[in-house]
Formats: structure tokens, sequence, C-alpha cells
């Protein structure tokens, strides 16, 4: 358990404990012996710190919870991070095997599956054959081909 929890749960005792005490019936203690008071009293403060200690597993199961989804989260972030460099170096390899493409002067950057082309071309067969091989890469789900055809 982290300090912060273990902090919590011993507030939430000694709360508990002082609205137990708190709590003594005035009423129900007319008539009773200082012995018959002091065990309702710690009857009282017996169910407020068993009270106390189901919200503090409540809370630290909460936590737990939210810990394990923020993992989640950050695991799934990684895994796209990684398909997407993934992406990004199969379409560049691509880019490669094609004789007038040059992987130098054509920046390919993928997020989500989408690929954005940006640079030069020698002329449009190169530029549509550029998003051709983006497209054909497994995980691509749409090319965005920003590369402009050199002129002359």
């Amino acid at each position: 358990m982290s300090k912060s929890t273990q902090r919590i749960v011993q507030i939430i005792a000694v709360s508990a404990l002082a609205f137990g005490l708190a709590a003594c019936n005035k009423a129900a203690d007319e008539g009773q012996t200082a012995g018959q008071k002091l065990d309702s009293a710690i009857a009282n403060t017996e169910k407020a710190a068993d009270n106390a200690a189901a919200n503090a597993s409540a809370a630290a199961t909460n936590a737990a919870d939210a810990a394990k989804d923020a993992a989640k989260e950050a695991g799934n972030a990684m895994v796209s991070a990684a398909d997407s460099a993934s992406i990004t170096a199969a379409v560049n390899a691509g880019l490669i095997k094609d004789s007038e493409l040059s992987a130098i002067k054509i920046n390919v950057d993928t997020k989500d599956g989408v690929v954005t082309l940006t640079g030069e071309a020698p002329n449009q067969a190169a530029k549509d054959r550029a998003g051709d091989i983006a497209k054909a890469v497994q995980g691509v789900s749409s090319v965005a081909n920003n590369l402009t055809v050199k002129a002359g």
C-alpha cells in the first residue's frame, strides 16, 4: 500500500473513532453505569472503524482500478507508436525499391494508420506510385499524398 493510501486510511480511521465516540446516544446513557457507557462507546467506535475500513478498502480498490486503466492506456499508446514506426519503415523500404523515387527527398509520417507523404517527386507518375506504395503497406488506413512534382 502506498504512503498516501496509508495516510488516507489513517485519517479515515481516526475520523471514524472520533465520530463513534461523539455518536454515543446521550438519552440512552441516562441510568447506565460507567462500564455500560464505556461498552456502548466501544461498540459504536468498532462499528465506525469497520465502516472506515470498508470505505478505505473501496478507495484502495478504486485507486488500483484507476492505475490499471492508466497502464492499459499507456500500453495502447506504445503499441500505436510501434505500429506507426513499423508502417513508416515499410513505406520507406518500398520507396527505396523504386528507381525514380528518392526516400531521402520524401518524408513519411504515420499516425494511427494514416500515412502522410511530403517532399518532391520527379513527375506525376512517380508521385502516384509513391501513394500506391504507401497504400499497399499493411496497417495503412489512408494516405495523404502531399508530394510536389518537381518543376521542369
